[in-house]
């Protein structure tokens, strides 16, 4: 590949994990492997300049604005940190600055693993908080930053103005809270701490983020008016005198050998730690100095990042089994002797396919090193031969189901092996799981051990028979199977509300290989009814955004199959929506070009429902009041954007009327 193309490659690459990491909070790659990424594009553009884009990556802060909240302009652009990853480059750095200064001193914090946010306090009274965004155009989360306990509503020297940059982190302690919960009620465990912090204080919902007890530390003053600081060690002393949690335990050093002991003390106590840290952060210390270093149209020249390798461990693969998931694939699995990575004991890791187990050449008996992607999933990174011993086994994937007996196959264009049998236990138990979880039917308190409860007494073979647990009501509370009597009821009750589902969450929860949420949108966007699916040609489907050959033919073939027509004439008979709501709502476009505001508590629509409705007939959805708003909807408690509203002579319209607009 030549250097243009590879530059190009690179970039696109980038793009796609900064709107992974920053746009959905749902990153695909480890810090440190999307840092490699970007220094080796840094490196080719230096090398290359003709080719490098004037919109690089590299030359902006990964983040853009979510669309439902306000931008605002940042007064200082919120930079980012040139990383490093040896003790050789931050050596580097601190003799360099040290050229250049005379007798500079550096300031070490720890970097959290969170969302950089910024705070504004104008005559010691908090009034505004924003998200990093692109750097330059942030997004307003004031209402959400407020249920921050931590964040101090009004400081005791009321400066006319007051300008901090901090990061907001959710503890280990409440990211595991959560996680039992969703386990609890049947939702998706979510992967990092970080990504739920960061998705948290993106909600357009305040109380969401007060439940989750998201916390903050600030680790810079950006501009203060009324007081004067020399040095940055002297403004966190401050900070922390008028009530802010600053980076905590920051060390002050003034040579190079200071500053790498106390990045390894960092990293030393990284695992024993109650947040998640990526690395350390080293500063200039003297603001003045900070000054005459400058920066470059990115990062700061006065600081670095010194990103963590991900921590990898020495241990012994005791055996290896499969695990059939909803699609009939039969995932490996290592079972690995106990080790302690990152935090948490470790005893299994996923081997993928044979293609992986192939290439890595790993056997039951081997040694072999161990990391966690992204901090999280554990991951065999390769084997050791040469301790291999003697009674060590190359390991197959079976050729029959090791659940149901049946054949295995391969698919002919890939790397997975499926049992052939769709009517295998696992397989229904996994597609009926993955049917009621969050991200499908959102079936509430519908867990894994409900689901496999009712199917070994009986209940349900299938997903349709979900809707008919109702009519044994009094025999589920008698045997106690899922609970007593208010657990029934309330099971019963959840499983009745998703009858009201549009139909991107049904198509999702039928498992169709390939499909998931966002191309079950797009059918749903595009088709009337599950009917009108399973009529399409190979020519309907094949138009549609991102939908490839693979794809279109699995639809096809899930659709013209017996088990479909059967399954979906009986969710239609027990009440369960197949009409497509998007799609009706976008052929009226009854709210285009209208504006709104949701305020308060709704009777019975969630503001995420009402957001979600309002959009899909046209319309927009903003989170402050003004001249442009179209309507104000309220519920109790609407607060001060109803005074707003009141003021500006905005129309008011409760639930009611609005449900009345949208028939």
């Amino acid at each position: 590949m030549d250097i243009k193309n590879k530059i190009e490659e690179l970039s696109k690459l980038i793009e796609y994990h900064n709107d992974r990491y920053y746009n959905k909070d749902e990153p695909e790659i480890t810090d440190y492997e999307y840092d490699k990424l970007s220094l080796e594009l840094r490196k080719l553009e230096k090398e290359y300049p003709e080719y490098a884009r004037k919109d690089s990556p590299t030359q902006k802060v990964g983040g853009t604005t979510k669309r439902e909240l306000k931008k605002v302009n940042h007064d200082i652009p919120v930079m980012s940190l040139q990383d490093v990853f040896s003790k050789e480059e931050v050596y580097s750095f601190i003799y360099k600055i040290s050229s250049e200064l005379h007798n500079p001193a550096f300031v070490v914090e720890k970097k959290i693993d969170g969302l950089s946010v910024v705070l504004r306090y104008y005559n010691g009274e908090f009034k505004e908080g924003i998200t990093r965004g692109d750097g330059i155009i942030g997004e307003s989360v004031y209402e959400n930053l407020l249920q921050i306990e931590t964040i101090p509503k009004t400081i005791p020297e009321r400066l006319p103005y007051l300008e901090v940059r901090g990061e907001v982190y959710m503890s280990n302690d409440s990211f595991i809270k959560i996680n039992e919960m969703q386990k609890q009620q049947g939702g998706r465990k979510y992967q990092t701490a970080r990504n739920l912090a960061a998705g948290t204080l993106r909600q357009l919902d305040p109380t969401i983020v007060k439940h989750r007890n998201l916390d903050i530390f600030i680790f810079n003053l950006e501009t203060v008016q009324g007081k004067q600081f020399s040095y940055h060690s002297e403004s966190l002393s401050w900070l922390l005198a008028q009530g802010f949690k600053v980076s905590p335990d920051f060390a002050l050093c003034k040579t190079a050998e200071g500053v790498w002991n106390s990045i390894c003390e960092i990293q030393d106590k990284r695992w024993k730690l109650p947040f998640q840290i990526d690395g350390a952060v080293v500063k200039v210390d003297s603001l003045e100095d900070r000054k005459s270093l400058g920066s470059t149209s990115k990062t700061p020249k006065w600081a670095i990042a010194y990103k963590y390798p991900p921590e990898q461990k020495e241990t012994v693969v005791e055996d290896i089994i499969v695990q059939i998931g909803r699609t009939g694939r039969l995932t490996p699995l290592a079972i690995l002797s106990p080790v302690k990575l990152a935090g948490t004991t470790v005893s299994k890791a996923t081997l993928h396919n044979q293609d992986f187990i192939d290439s890595k050449d790993i056997q039951i008996g081997d040694t072999v090193i161990i990391q966690k992607a992204g901090d999280i999933i554990p991951e065999v990174i390769k084997s050791i031969p040469e301790k291999r011993p003697e009674n060590s086994k190359r390991y197959i994937i079976p050729d029959k189901c090791p659940i149901c007996g049946s054949e295995t196959l391969r698919e002919p264009e890939g790397s997975d092996i499926r049992c052939s049998n769709s009517n295998c236990y696992a397989q229904v138990v996994r597609s009926i799981e993955y049917f009621v979880s969050k991200d499908a039917m959102n079936i509430e308190g519908f867990g894994p051990s409900s689901v496999e409860a009712l199917m070994k007494e009986g209940y349900i073979k299938d997903v349709a028979d979900i809707y008919y647990l109702k009519n044994y009501r009094e025999e589920l509370i008698e045997k106690g199977i899922i609970g007593k009597e208010k657990s029934v009821d309330n099971l019963i009750s959840t499983i009745e509300r998703s009858k009201e589902n549009d139909i991107d969450r049904l198509i999702t929860g039928l498992g169709i290989r390939n499909v998931g949420k966002q191309s079950a949108k797009i059918l749903a966007a595009n088709f009337s009814s599950i009917k009108d699916i399973a009529d399409a040609t190979y020519d309907n489907l094949i138009i549609l955004k991102d939908f490839g050959d693979t794809m279109v033919k699995d639809i096809i073939n899930y659709f013209k199959g017996e088990k479909f027509n059967s399954v979906i004439s009986r969710l239609e008979e027990s009440g369960v929506n197949t009409i497509s709501k998007i799609s009706y709502n976008k052929k009226n476009n009854r709210l285009e070009g209208k504006t709104f505001v949701i305020t308060g508590t709704l009777p019975t629509l969630k503001r995420s429902e009402a957001s979600e409705i309002i959009q899909n007939c046209g319309g927009k959805v903003s989170s402050s009041v003004s001249k442009k708003t179209s309507y104000v909807l309220a519920g109790k408690e609407a607060g001060s954007k109803l005074d707003k509203a009141q003021n500006l002579g905005i129309t008011i319209i409760d639930e009611e009327e609005f449900m009345d607009m949208i028939k």
